[in-house]
């Protein structure tokens, strides 16, 4: 069967041996290509800069050269912890070209837990912004590295930026097999401490290369990524940095989650594609249809009608009016030249993932682990289902474990993209894996016959009522992602009857007090507003899934850098209970 990776072929035993190309295989077959395509792009203001593959490619030898004087070979490991830039992105493709390892951290970890992780990785160097550094001068870990290596100039320590230009070109030989270690990505997810997943070559670039088949996403050279979300985690990491650089497209560095300058970034970078996370394409259709509301309630309504009628004109005879008739909708937030819109992070509601293909935008999403390297599943945009978190890749095999009457259990999958395990871990690496070589996801949901997978939720989430009826929380939660007056919402059990030990439902809930001091709402009603909108949505679930109490919360929730909650860590004190 052809498929689109069998344009390796051409490039086996010229460029690379086996089946599978390294991370640094890959840069050089699309340095080959698109060698004066824009790569990398950072906009500050009204000042944008961009660089060539061919000076990136240059960057990344003088890094790599540097390295290797210091002693980093195959095998080694090499802490990368810092904001999305040009640098950061640097250092990871310097540090394959060494054939060594990469450890990214989360730039908004405490610094004792980005010690503790640098001890425990057993890390021969450090590449970091300069307040991660200036923070962990006191720090034993620091102070025993002989590479120390600073993502900017703010700092003492010698700047990637200022390393000698290099002329020596990086032997073939000395370039990573697809059975090397790529990358050790430490997740906790939202359940527990760390766990280091080692991700090899082979795991990474082949899901680089499924997710690329046209069957899925229809990508050209001429696309424009934007690297909004932390690159140290494994969907943006992946599904963004190494997919532009495998197509050779331009790769715009977003600096941070704030609406107004995302707004602004996508406009001035023409930015075709976009990923995201639930939250932030919630808050931006939210505030576009807060805009439409304002115009009054004929424009709203024809503006809704419009909609309707374009997702019927779309779904029945492929003719999508949105970018005509929603003009200067999609410019208000960017999203004019996009052409494809793709969520991760976690389930978006189905009405949100409506309205966006009514728009006129082609709205897709998927399904991973960062154990998975992390794609498993997308939506095909010709072929997308609404409620659906997608099709499954083609050389991944995926099955239902122990499935109930509507056919659900934990999903578990085989692929060249499934993890190594943990490192240095062996017991969770063993609970990992069923015995036949399966990895347990630990989610829950169903395969229809087409193979698209319906999600559930997480099996540790599971909440079982007194009438013994299965309700998966995050079913409940997606009802509220609309509401702008809710910031957070968590569903979770509660002992209902102790002498049933059975569960009722509850639901945390932290107000957006920011809308409802721009309403004029006083505190003191808020909790009768949320009291509102939990009954509206209560009359929508049928009588097992209702919610029975809520707490307002007065503090935020933990949140994981792509915005989860971490259940784990929810500690409500000083709240209001209903």
């Amino acid at each position: 069967m052809e498929h689109y990776w069998n344009v390796l072929d051409s490039y086996r035993g010229k460029f690379f041996e086996g089946q599978w190309p390294s991370v640094a295989h890959m840069l050089l077959i699309t340095l080959k290509e698109h060698p004066e395509n824009i790569a990398f792009t950072t906009i500050e203001g009204s000042n944008k800069k961009s660089l060539t593959y061919r000076e990136v490619y240059q960057n990344i030898l003088n890094v790599a050269s540097y390295l290797k004087e210091n002693n980093i070979t195959r095998g080694d490991r090499v802490i990368l912890n810092g904001k999305n830039s040009p640098q950061w992105a640097t250092a990871y493709l310097a540090i394959h070209f060494c054939a060594a390892t990469v450890v990214p951290l989360d730039n908004q970890l405490p610094i004792d837990r980005v010690e503790a992780l640098c001890s425990f990785s057993q890390v021969k160097g450090i590449f970091a912004d300069s307040d991660v550094l200036e923070k962990l001068e006191d720090h034993e870990f620091l102070k025993s590295q002989s590479l120390i290596i600073s993502l900017d100039n703010k700092s003492k320590y010698k700047a990637i930026d200022e390393l000698p230009i290099s002329k020596k070109e990086i032997e073939p030989k000395d370039l990573p097999s697809e059975s090397d270690i790529a990358a050790i990505l430490y997740t906790s997810g939202t359940t527990g401490n760390e766990k280091g997943v080692v991700l090899t070559h082979a795991n990474i670039v082949s899901n680089v290369y499924q997710a690329s088949d046209p069957e899925f996403l229809s990508i050209t050279s001429d696309d424009i990524f934007y690297a909004l979300l932390p690159l140290h985690h494994s969907y943006s990491m992946t599904a963004v940095f190494l997919e532009a650089i495998k197509h050779g497209c331009e790769l715009l560095f977003g600096q941070g989650i704030v609406v107004s300058r995302v707004l602004n970034e996508m406009r001035e970078g023409n930015v075709t594609l976009f990923l995201a996370i639930p939250l932030l394409y919630n808050k931006l259709l939210s505030g576009l249809m807060k805009k439409v509301r304002e115009k009054g309630l004929a424009a709203y309504a024809l503006i809704r009608v419009l909609m309707v009628l374009n997702g019927l004109l779309r779904k029945f005879f492929k003719i999508n009016m949105g970018k005509k008739w929603f003009y200067p909708l999609l410019d208000g937030i960017g999203m004019v030249n996009n052409k494809l819109c793709i969520c991760g992070g976690g389930p978006l509601s189905p009405e949100t993932f409506r309205q966006y293909q009514q728009l006129g935008l082609d709205f897709i999403q998927g399904y991973g682990l960062t154990e998975t390297s992390p794609i498993l599943t997308l939506n095909p945009v010709s072929r997308f289902k609404v409620s659906s978190v997608g099709k499954v890749l083609p050389l991944v095999e995926m099955k239902i474990a122990e499935p109930d009457f509507f056919g659900n259990g934990e999903v578990l999958v085989k692929g060249p993209n499934i993890c190594q395990g943990y490192f240095n871990d062996e017991k969770n690496s063993r609970n990992l894996f069923t015995e036949d070589g399966f990895l347990k996801t630990g989610d829950l949901g169903h395969l229809d016959k087409e193979n698209y997978l319906y999600l559930k939720g997480r099996a540790k989430n599971l909440i079982v009522t007194e009438g013994g009826k299965n309700v998966y929380p995050e079913e409940i939660e997606d009802q509220f992602q609309l509401y702008a007056e809710i910031e957070q919402i968590m569903v979770r059990g509660y002992i209902a009857n102790r002498a049933s030990r059975s569960e009722g439902i509850e639901a945390l809930i932290f107000p957006n007090f920011d809308y409802f001091e721009q309403q004029n709402i006083a505190k003191e009603s808020i909790e009768k507003e949320v009291e509102k909108i939990v009954s509206e949505v209560n009359r929508r679930l049928i009588s097992y899934k209702k919610i029975s109490k809520f707490t307002l919360l007065d503090t935020p929730m933990a949140m994981t850098s792509t915005k989860k909650i971490q259940r784990t860590k929810v500690l409500p004190t000083n709240n209001h209970s209903r």
